[in-house]
């Protein structure tokens, strides 16, 4: 087990971080542990999508890296379009 740490954070977002918590019947540590998992790191999802371009017979050149940048922008703008 590692040793505890602290982290600085505004009041505000402390509060936050314990509503959420409290929502889901959890603690902001393990809250935060969650959060740091679930969000890949750049090295992370670079990996990834070397992974999945091999899976699918793609050399990942930086044209096939830009063309999926590009379609998740489309999508997440989509996304916050569709919200509002």
């Amino acid at each position: 087990m590692s040793k505890p740490t602290s982290i600085k954070t505004s009041e505000k977002v402390r509060d936050r971080l314990r509503a959420l918590a409290d929502e889901r019947g959890t603690t902001i540590t393990e809250l935060l542990e969650e959060l740091a998992t679930r969000e890949l790191t750049a090295a992370e999802r670079e990996q990834r999508a070397l992974e999945a371009a091999s899976e699918l017979g793609i050399e990942y050149t930086e044209q096939v890296e830009q063309a999926g940048q590009d379609a998740w922008a489309k999508i997440r703008a989509h996304q916050g379009s569709a919200a509002a």
